[in-house]
């Protein structure tokens, strides 16, 4: 894997990922998500990985790239009532500095132009979910362990 860097919100790109971005993004996401699988008594090594090995898609995946340097991933799925957002995660040196949300604002507005709502599960307790609730996710389900939100496409006037 590169070298993280911290950069700035405006400093980042998505480029379409690739079959050989699968390790790097798994190994990522068992990272990021360590802490709140452990916390729900849910962290396995190998299944994490294989997880997102099992699904993971490089025609609807993009690579975020700060500062020239792989900060991680997230997944935009077409779905028969709107579009999934999956697997995005940040490399903690990244979290916590605007990064996911600038990003989560541009593949948000992608879904607005398409009048698309985008569906999402987060693990209950995960400090992502405010990030998801200032974009304008509200739940629609909860239980132990995921956390189902939604976001209805935000119509803006051209005039």
């Amino acid at each position: 894997m590169a070298a993280l860097n911290t950069v700035s919100a405006q400093d980042w790109i998505l480029r379409a990922a690739e079959p050989g971005d699968v390790e790097v993004i798994a190994e990522l996401r068992a990272v990021v998500m360590r802490p709140d699988l452990e916390r729900l008594g849910r962290f396995d090594e190998q299944r994490v990985r294989d997880r997102f090995r099992d699904s993971f898609s490089p025609r609807h995946t993009w690579v975020i790239v700060a500062g020239g340097s792989f900060a991680g991933s997230v997944t935009l799925r077409a779905a028969d009532d709107g579009r999934w957002l999956e697997h995005f995660v940040l490399a903690p040196e990244q979290q916590g500095r605007g990064l996911g949300s600038a990003v989560l604002a541009s593949l948000l507005a992608r879904a607005d132009t398409d009048r698309a709502t985008v569906r999402l599960n987060v693990l209950n307790g995960s400090p992502a979910q405010r990030l998801y609730e200032r974009h304008g996710f509200t739940v629609e389900d909860e239980g132990p362990i995921d956390v189902h939100m939604a976001r209805t496409p935000v119509c803006r006037d051209p005039g």
